[in-house]
């Protein structure tokens, strides 16, 4: 597995090389992180663009820690504030919502990189992510935009692997996601939900939970946690319940299968669901 990883590691380095300057979608996350560290070794710190996006969909904490890392390692930071929840395309909340955000997302970050004078745009995106359902890669091509950790054919755990090697801070942090995904398709997408997920997820992992998402289904959330958490939970059961009905859901639910990545795209291509989509768009 090392000398795989090494190879892997050598063709990221040589991606970046031929590149020369590079702007760095950057979230904080696992991936965006060691990507965002591999280019300032590689090219060197002045070479190097960090593009930090803020807004309802981002937890508040995360664009503050980024900012923060991000200037440690010494490279320009650009923030941009997310234009998203202006878009009736992404708050109608169809399958394709990913593309809607990443499209406006890409389209400032060109804009940025004519400014610098730098023609590569690069995002995070690792190769596992080309098994997932991932509508936004198709603003990645309209906008050019380059995947070098997918190039080099580097997955999650080896990202890991060698975000540990590198003393990353990141190396063992939970997925992240922006916050829309916890609001199931079809439904609308409004500044009220968001800040309610944000704010229940908030206090779950303030209460020690390490994996936490909230899905947002209306009156009712329902929790995924790993499953070596579920006690806790339970015994902290009044204490989630008083505060997740006081943000406003009138049911707290646990799921028992835990946390699932994507949980939410299980939906797509059932015919029933496709079709309870197509009707809200109609009535919308």
């Amino acid at each position: 597995m090392n000398d795989s990883i090494s190879t892997k590691q050598k063709k990221l380095a040589e991606i970046l090389l031929r590149e020369k300057k590079l702007l760095v979608a950057f979230s904080g996350g696992v991936d965006s992180t060691f990507l965002l560290v591999s280019a300032v070794r590689v090219l060197g710190k002045d070479n190097v663009v960090a593009f930090i996006e803020r807004g309802d969909v981002y937890p508040a904490q995360e664009i503050t820690r980024a900012r923060r890392f991000a200037r440690s390692l010494g490279v320009k930071t650009v923030v941009s504030d997310a234009d998203c929840l202006k878009n009736p395309e992404f708050v109608r909340n169809s399958p394709e919502r990913c593309f809607f955000c990443k499209k406006d997302l890409f389209a400032k970050m060109q804009e940025t990189a004519d400014t610098l004078g730098i023609r590569c745009l690069a995002d995070g995106s690792n190769a596992d992510d080309m098994r997932d359902f991932r509508p936004g890669a198709k603003a990645k091509r309209i906008f050019g935009v380059r995947s070098p950790l997918e190039e080099a054919g580097l997955t999650k755990e080896e990202i890991r692997h060698l975000s540990r090697k590198m003393g990353l801070p990141t190396w063992d942090k939970p997925a992240m996601a922006c916050l829309a995904s916890r609001i199931p398709y079809g439904q609308h997408i409004t500044q009220e939900r968001l800040v309610r997920i944000r704010k229940a997820e908030e206090f779950l992992r303030q209460s020690g939970f390490s994996q936490v998402r909230v899905r947002d289904h209306q009156a009712i959330a329902r929790i995924e946690i790993v499953p070596g958490e579920f006690q806790k939970a339970v015994a902290s059961s009044e204490k989630i319940v008083r505060r997740l009905k006081g943000l406003g859901y009138l049911h707290v639910v646990l799921d028992l299968e835990g946390y699932t990545a994507g949980s939410m795209n299980r939906a797509l291509g059932k015919k029933e669901y496709v079709m309870h989509v197509y009707r809200t768009k109609r009535r919308q």
